[in-house]
């Protein structure tokens, strides 16, 4: 079955749900229309949900990254003079 019969055998089905309780009185809000626009709104939603948390990855990636820059600099200040010494000892200066 490919997706287009699938597809428009659900909106019939909603159709048919809708027109069943409307005619009970119950709700005249199930309707494909209804339904296709909450589904856009929580779509919308989802993807504002994702871009928040890339935004919150980006930013964490970002502290990491100047934390290593700093610690790996602090660290060629120390080690830096050790490794003089230890080249001018080899070198017999």
């Amino acid at each position: 079955m490919n997706t287009q019969k699938l597809l428009n055998f659900a909106l019939e089905g909603i159709d048919t749900l809708g027109y069943r309780l409307d005619q009970m009185g119950i709700t005249g809000k199930v309707n494909r229309h209804n339904i296709a626009a909450y589904l856009m709104a929580e779509q919308k939603y989802l993807e504002g949900e994702w871009d928040s948390i890339q935004a919150r990855v980006g930013r964490r990636r970002s502290q990491f990254e100047h934390i290593t820059h700093t610690l790996e600099t602090r660290a060629d200040a120390l080690i830096a003079p050790v490794r003089e010494r230890v080249n001018r000892f080899r070198t017999g200066q």
